[in-house]
């Protein structure tokens, strides 16, 4: 045996002696959990309901042997095992909704919970001073940002997983300006001193926020000290560096280790690029199981922290293609735009003017946001008191709702509330009658009573209100006032998932995700994590983004995008792409870029790789898109097989006429399909009637059809028989007129160079043809004309 052999068997045996080490390790450390466990961990689900310290039927509350002294607190813990247990669970006091109750299940062994005295370590620093002083300056900001409440004997926030989450510095985009504008102040005079303060300010240097200068390298810098450290979300902004290559080299597999630690730290950020990347096979084999893992501990951040109403921050999926093209409000765009400034000053004169539905409107609009509009709780008060002393039934009801809830316009007066609620509920208001529900199961203002809040909870389901529909599932799926029954609350979490209330989702997710009620699916329950998750705070980046965009802001707008396309957001992956192939880059992304040697190719390369994720999640222009790239080549090599497969998915799942023409063109001319007139026409005539913007293009389109199958019906137009298929034959691949000019026997194909031709024949002929139309349509304009001034002269 030579020197070679004995180190490479010297080599498996030291490998093979630490793989068993370490399954013996595992092991011992399952078997010592399993002891302190019961072991069945994937039959728990979370379920979000709606009620505050919620007893059973005989008044008494079930406790888990092995959380009862941790979590006693003001909220319930709903775990379905075969049965439903009741356990309380610690509410945060800096949680911006009081009324939210989260009842949290087994989401798997990863401790989300970040240790307090880390997240306050000072780097390198030993004088006591300036630590307390950094510690101070950092609590300065969070009280500025969540105001601590008056009746809370707490002085400083408490530190929680949403709080030091990603979704600090994005929530914070909620609050007043002056407000964020002081607090990170406060974090960029603590950050030389404190990593926490310090990560926030990195993450307001690479999207340029908050006041803080944008300035991608220095946010690189400081992620790249932190992420050595072990800060969670500093991992995650390593790993879309690392995807992007916006700073260094694009490493893949770099981003996925970065957000793989990431995600087993708690980043919720981690969490939704790694479920992405296993949902959708991006860079890893895909898994179903590990994406609904990563998905739902993202989702139970987001449900524990929407209100009663379901009511989370309004996301604005602007499509920048669709702006471009015209399509706002359709069925391809986003559904839910920008309000037009002109609209919102034309409701706002209205309402001042007394009109009832309008203050209505406004009122919801200030609530709730949405359409660009931030929630402004001062002015909905104002809105919905004006229409409620105007005998509004549905203002009253949201008075009801503000009392109940309260916000930084009222403080919680469950006795205001009842006082709104039975007016309108008196009136028929469906929003009332669940308030009413609401007050009765949960016992705020008057005694508890299951079954009157089942009936009030029944006539707003019946009148479709959504807040109905999802109390009536929790006390379907709880057993509370009626006997359980998963199948009628599966139904009405659907009827309240339609209507996109955010708890109603969740709970539907986990019910798929552990088979309760219903057959379980992996897919179904990723899929419903997923829009969960996406409802997070986080969220309002996309507005954020757009605004940017909409004031040239492109290297502020593009990084936005980037980020919210790792996490999976379909809009912003077509955005991210839009503005690749235009080159809207600017001028910070450009340099950097640049750096790397960048060509135009590359760039359209890279919007080729965003449209191909956008087109996976469905979104029907992007999968045209794709099969555009394809087709001329654009940022990979050209293949009109796979442009016709990406055509074709277009037509067949979204009926896009777009898509359809493209078919029919490629039939036409035998471009990657064969070549079948029949078929052309056929798909012309389903664009036209697919869509009205396609009746003159395909009406041009078929005068030209019928030109070139009259002539070789004729026999003055053939193609060239290669072995009994019809092939065609050009210089650069694409169809020509002249590959169809009859060739007589043995003699030699024509040269294209000999016409004075070129392959584009059919856009001269179509040129042509609305030459003469135009003529036609003028000639006829002359002649009445001439008619009319006879007339009048006679």
């Amino acid at each position: 045996m030579d020197w070679h052999r004995f180190l490479f068997l010297l080599l498996a045996l030291t490998l093979c002696t630490a793989v068993l080490c370490i399954e013996l390790n595992e092991k011992k450390g399952k078997s010592k959990e399993s002891d302190k466990s019961d072991g069945n961990n994937e039959d728990t689900i979370q379920i979000v309901i709606s009620n505050t310290n919620q007893p059973d039927e005989e008044g008494s509350t079930e406790e888990d042997d092995g959380l009862k002294e941790q979590n006693e607190g003001n909220k319930l813990k709903f775990v379905l095992d075969k049965q439903f247990i009741f356990n309380t669970f610690q509410q945060s006091p800096v949680d911006p909704i009081g009324a939210t109750s989260s009842f949290r299940g087994t989401v798997g062994k990863r401790n989300t919970e970040v240790p307090g005295e880390w997240a306050y370590h000072v780097a390198g620093e030993e004088d006591s001073q300036h630590k307390q002083e950094a510690m101070n300056r950092y609590n300065e900001g969070l009280v500025t940002l969540f105001p601590i409440p008056q009746k809370s004997e707490e002085t400083v926030p408490k530190p929680t997983p949403s709080l030091l989450s990603t979704s600090v510095y994005i929530r914070t985009s909620v609050g007043k300006s002056s407000q964020v504008a002081k607090a990170y102040d406060q974090f960029k005079q603590a950050s030389p001193h404190h990593h926490v303060s310090r990560e926030l300010i990195g993450f307001a240097n690479l999207l340029g926020q908050h006041g803080v200068e944008f300035n991608i390298p220095k946010a690189y810098e400081l992620f790249s000290n932190l992420s050595s450290l072990g800060y969670p979300n500093s991992q995650f902004a390593m790993g879309l560096f690392g995807a992007y290559g916006l700073v260094g080299k694009m490493d893949p597999a770099v981003a996925l280790l970065h957000y793989t630690f990431g995600a087993v730290s708690g980043s919720a950020f981690s969490s939704m690029a790694l479920g992405y990347r296993y949902w959708g096979g991006i860079g890893v084999q895909a898994s179903c199981e590990r994406a609904l893992e990563q998905y739902r501990t993202v989702a139970s951040i987001v449900a524990s922290e929407v209100s009663e109403a379901g009511v989370g921050p309004a996301i604005q999926r602007v499509r920048l293609l669709d702006e471009l093209e015209g399509d706002r409000g359709t069925s391809t765009s986003s559904g839910s735009n920008v309000l037009n400034s002109d609209i919102l000053d034309y409701y706002t004169m209205l309402a001042e003017r007394g009109d009832v539905q309008a203050q209505v409107g406004l009122g919801q609009l200030h609530f709730q946001g949405g359409r660009g509009i931030s929630p402004d709780h001062h002015l909905a008060l104002r809105y919905f008191q004006r229409a409620a002393d105007a005998g509004s039934p549905v203002a009253m009801a949201f008075l009801g709702k503000m009392f109940l809830e309260g916000n930084d316009a009222v403080e919680p007066d469950y006795n205001q509330a009842l006082r709104w609620f039975q007016r309108a509920a008196e009136q028929g208001s469906p929003v009332g009658q669940s308030g009413m529900g609401l007050m009765h199961l949960n016992g705020k203002g008057l005694p508890r009573d299951p079954s009157k809040a089942l009936q009030y909870f029944t006539m707003a389901a019946e009148q479709g209100w959504v807040d109905g529909q999802l109390h009536l599932g929790n006390m379907y799926v709880s057993g509370i006032g009626v006997r359980r029954d998963y199948n009628l609350a599966a139904k009405y979490y659907n009827l309240a998932a339609q209507s996109g209330h955010i708890l109603a989702i969740y709970n539907l997710a986990q019910m798929h995700a552990t088979g309760t009620g219903m057959m379980r699916s992996c897919t179904a329950a990723v899929e419903l994590y997923k829009s969960v998750a996406e409802r997070g705070r986080w969220g309002l980046l996309l507005t954020e983004a757009y605004t940017h965009y909409q004031e040239k802001r492109f290297s502020n707008s593009l990084i936005l995008y980037l980020l919210l396309s790792e996490l999976g957001y379909e809009a912003a992956q077509s955005n991210a792409a839009f503005m690749f192939e235009r080159g809207e880059i600017g001028d910070q992304i450009y340099g950097l870029l640049n750096s790397s040697n960048i060509t135009p190719n590359a760039m359209l390369s890279k919007a080729l790789q965003q449209w191909s994720r956008s087109a996976s999640q469905g979104y029907s222009p992007a999968r045209v898109r794709l099969g555009d790239y394809y087709y001329y080549g654009w940022g990979t090599s050209r293949d009109y097989t796979h442009a016709a497969t990406q055509y074709r998915v277009a037509s067949e799942s979204n009926r896009n006429a777009q898509a359809m023409f493209n078919l029919a063109y490629m039939h036409e001319n035998g471009l990657g399909l064969k070549q079948d007139l029949h078929l052309a026409k056929r798909f012309y005539d389903m664009a036209a009637e697919t869509s009205n913007d396609a009746k003159v293009p395909v009406a041009l389109a078929l005068v030209k059809l019928q030109v070139v199958s009259y002539f070789k019906g004729v026999g003055l137009l053939s193609g060239v028989e290669e072995g009994g298929a019809t092939t065609i034959i050009t210089p650069e691949g694409d169809a020509s007129f002249f590959d169809f000019v009859p060739k007589k026997p043995n003699t030699e194909q024509v040269n294209h160079n000999d016409h004075e031709l070129d392959e584009y024949w059919d856009l001269y002929l179509i040129t042509l043809l609305i030459g003469i139309l135009g003529l036609l349509l003028y000639g006829r304009h002359q002649a009445n004309g001439r008619n009319i001034r006879n007339n009048a002269g006679g």
